[in-house]
């Protein structure tokens, strides 16, 4: 049964209650699929949520969650030695917000990056703490003072950021929406979440975003390193 995914919706959304629909097991790990969810899995960059899951009188902890056997299914991956809730059993799952909250400031933050080096995409991660993007860029002579300063000039813009969604048939006629250059929009499902940050960005994403630049707070670049011929890895941290 596929997953219904809350967070597209509301990112927002701290937890929810939800029906088990599927418990597994996997190289020791146990994951517990429910019909719906808050916990985003990792994907395009992002790390799976981590939280709690109760039922039945008990609270067990969420290591992470993960993709299932398709991209419309959410797996719930417990900590080692935890019990399983039983298939049909209603369980509340719930995220750990200031770990999200970080992540969906970082995620967004990376957006902007990509508006202050407008070059293609090559890589790049989310962290709670440290967040990074890999640029297709043939020459260095990038400055670490010069970035951040852009970076929080847009930032401080408090611009909103909004989702819109359009079909798959519609990007491949833009392209030039995809920034990345090694890993592909989410497609497949016959529709495409948009992000847009007013007046600055927009590109297919399908992480979980601030409602307003000025949620970010200040960035700073961290580090920049030559990672290939014209590969360059921007590294930002919270300030």
């Amino acid at each position: 049964m596929a997953t219904e995914f809350l967070f597209r919706d509301d990112a927002y959304l701290t937890e929810c209650d939800a029906t088990v629909t599927a418990v597994t097991e996997k190289d020791g790990a146990i994951g517990v699929a429910l019909d719906r969810t808050v916990f985003y899995p990792t994907g395009g960059g992002q790390p799976g949520d981590v939280g709690s899951l109760s039922f039945g009188g008990q609270t067990v902890a969420v290591a992470t969650a993960v993709y299932g056997e398709t991209k419309q299914d959410i797996v719930h991956v417990l900590a080692p030695g935890s019990a399983a809730p039983a298939v049909g059993a209603t369980a509340r799952a719930i995220i750990d917000w200031p770990v999200r909250h970080r992540r969906m400031r970082m995620h967004t933050g990376l957006h902007l990056l990509s508006v202050v080096l407008p070059f293609p995409v090559t890589g790049g991660s989310v962290g709670t703490d440290e967040g990074r993007l890999d640029f297709d860029i043939p020459e260095s002579g990038l400055d670490r003072d010069d970035i951040t300063a852009k970076l929080n000039d847009l930032i401080d813009r408090d611009a909103e950021v909004t989702e819109r969604w359009i079909t798959d048939a519609e990007l491949e006629a833009n392209p030039g929406l995809v920034k990345t250059m090694s890993v592909k929009p989410p497609m497949g499902s016959g529709r495409v979440r948009l992000v847009s940050i007013e007046g600055l960005d927009l590109q297919p994403c399908g992480g979980t975003h601030v409602k307003r630049t000025a949620e970010i707070g200040r960035l700073v670049v961290s580090a920049i390193e030559k990672k290939g011929k014209q590969n360059r890895r921007v590294r930002v941290v919270f300030g």
